[in-house]
């Protein structure tokens, strides 16, 4: 049987050594909460007394997982077509002259990709496609433009006609 001093000051029990756990359990009694065991010359907190010590044990804190917010993000889908063309445009510079209109394309599926990932980065995600089909789409139109430029300064207008008017007739 144990008697304690409430957070008010006065002494409370006899009481059982059960009737303490749940005042602990409940928040009625801490750590700090003087108590004198039947028979002990002095009073101590009940922390020190090995019966009630491995009530105040700290439990395991739980572990912390990243807030999802409920949803998983999903892959934005403007700036994945901008990578992909971006890719082809880039892949085509030398080829043909599909490299401008797919690089026009990439550039502008990339911005609003990249656009629509950062007003809403809680729900998409993609940011690095969409910086790749801007790279690829601008390095591909810039390249297909000086191409274009270099073939009118040479006079070769219709580099692509002559090529196939002089092998094939």
């Amino acid at each position: 049987m144990y008697r304690i001093v409430g957070a008010d000051g006065r002494q409370y029990g006899p009481v059982s050594a059960d009737q303490i756990r749940r005042w602990i359990a409940e928040g009625r009694a801490n750590a700090q909460t003087q108590a004198l065991a039947e028979g002990a010359a002095e009073w101590k907190p009940l922390s020190a007394i090995p019966e009630f010590a491995g009530c105040f044990i700290a439990p395991h804190p739980p572990a912390i997982y990243p807030i999802t917010g409920g949803q998983p993000r999903i892959t934005n889908s403007f700036a994945l077509w901008g990578m992909i063309f971006g890719i082809l445009s880039f892949i085509c510079c030398l080829c043909c002259c599909l490299n401008i209109p797919l690089g026009a394309l990439g550039l502008i599926f990339s911005l609003t990709g990249l656009m629509q990932i950062n007003e809403h980065p809680h729900y998409y995600e993609g940011r690095v496609m969409a910086i790749t089909g801007i790279v690829l789409s601008a390095l591909a139109l810039i390249i297909g433009v000086a191409l274009m430029f270099a073939n009118m300064a040479n006079g070769n207008f219709h580099h692509h006609y002559y090529w196939h008017y002089q092998h094939f007739n």
